[in-house]
């Protein structure tokens, strides 16, 4: 297919990089990301004698040698092979670009036809409830921090939240009134898209014990009471370190992140027999593909069910 109005490949990068910023509200840093993946493809094309090439001339036999340039011949700065899962990093960015084209109806190959390279599953680590209630009694005592951080903690576990939308929570979103019991709030998540969380009425209460403690006028909803900020804006990388000092003293295993407690609280939702797209809700998943990672840890108390409601008389 020959069509004469159509820019060859490369000089529709700037176009498709408006395309995710304007149309489908990515971030800075995936826009960012996104440039770079693609240029690896555009300077494949040079290499393969394609510059010129056309959204309509490009081929599955072209993606085909493209996988194998990924997967075989690319070498990273230290002169190692991609690893299968940022091999599949190069080719979202790919498909996003055919699926820019097929937006615009500029011809070109289904976005579908890029097939992501297979990687093993990992495993999802989470906590069972009994750990889960171990490291949430973890902090001791009434003062500033242990009240924070008791708050911090149960914040994660009733929300699902990631660490980078808890960070960014602020006093006023918490409204708390003297009848307030539990309590929902609208938060900005991943890929600037909305979703509501929950906070039970045991969190509601470390969050107004810890509220209580602040006379300050930080916006901020976690602050420091150390370091070289104090009375600033927890930071994502203290945050961490808060929860990994508890998991210590807690004796509990000591990969267990503030993601973690995200992966228990979907575990935790699925045991009691939330249907997954709920739950891909709670999450602010964008793909129900996202959410399937939490099904196979869930098979045991599954199979329980089963051996109950089907066991022989």
């Amino acid at each position: 297919m020959n069509i004469p109005h159509l820019k060859p490949i490369p000089r529709y990068l700037n176009d498709f990089l408006d395309w995710i910023d304007v149309e489908q509200g990515l971030s800075s840093k995936t826009q960012e990301n996104y440039s770079r993946f693609l240029k690896l493809f555009l300077d494949w094309l040079e290499k393969e004698k394609l510059t010129n090439i056309k959204p309509s001339e490009l081929t599955k036999e072209h993606i085909w040698d493209y996988k194998v340039f990924l997967s075989r011949h690319y070498k990273t700065r230290d002169g190692k092979q991609l690893k299968r899962v940022t091999q599949n990093f190069y080719l979202i960015a790919l498909r996003s670009l055919l699926t820019f084209f097929a937006d615009k109806d500029i011809p070109s190959l289904p976005p579908e036809k890029i097939k992501l390279t297979k990687q093993e599953e990992k495993p999802v680590h989470f906590l069972a409830l009994d750990q889960v209630e171990k490291l949430l009694n973890e902090p001791k005592g009434k003062t500033k921090i242990g009240l924070r951080d008791k708050a911090i903690l149960e914040v994660f576990f009733s929300t699902g939240m990631r660490v980078a939308e808890l960070v960014s929570l602020n006093r006023n979103q918490i409204k708390i009134q003297p009848l307030t019991k539990d309590l929902e709030i609208t938060i900005i998540g991943k890929g600037k898209r909305p979703r509501t969380v929950f906070f039970s009425e045991k969190t509601v209460q470390h969050l107004k014990k810890y509220l209580e403690t602040r006379n300050d006028k930080e916006q901020a909803l976690f602050i420091n009471y150390s370091g070289r900020e104090p009375g600033t804006r927890l930071k994502k990388r203290s945050m961490e370190r808060t929860v990994k000092k508890y998991v210590i003293s807690a004796g509990l295993p000591i990969n267990t992140s503030c993601h973690t407690l995200r992966h228990s609280f979907a575990t935790d939702l699925l045991n009691k027999g939330v249907d997954i797209r709920t739950v891909q809700e709670f999450l602010g998943h964008k793909n129900i593909v996202t959410t399937q990672i939490y099904t196979h840890v869930t098979r045991p108390q599954l199979r329980k069910i089963h051996r109950k409601c089907h066991s022989e008389k």
